[in-house]
């Protein structure tokens, strides 16, 4: 087990890795990140580009879309 999946991916955590003023430890991490934003809709709720850049995550497969149609 590695450092990375140790990290507590709470609503700071994602906003911080996908703002870019906390690293991530990894690409996964980074991913996680964001989809943790779709998985609690909050990337719907921040400022426009959150939403815009979860849009294309999804649309080109990196992240799954919203289980819950919060988008």
């Amino acid at each position: 087990m590695n450092d990375s999946s140790l990290t507590v991916m709470d609503n700071y955590t994602a906003v911080a890795i996908t703002e870019g003023f906390q690293e991530p430890d990894c690409e996964q991490q980074l991913i996680d990140a964001w989809q943790h934003l779709v998985d609690t809709g909050l990337c719907w709720q921040l400022q426009g580009t959150f939403g815009r850049t979860a849009h294309e995550l999804i649309q080109n497969g990196i992240i799954n879309p919203p289980s819950q149609g919060l988008c």
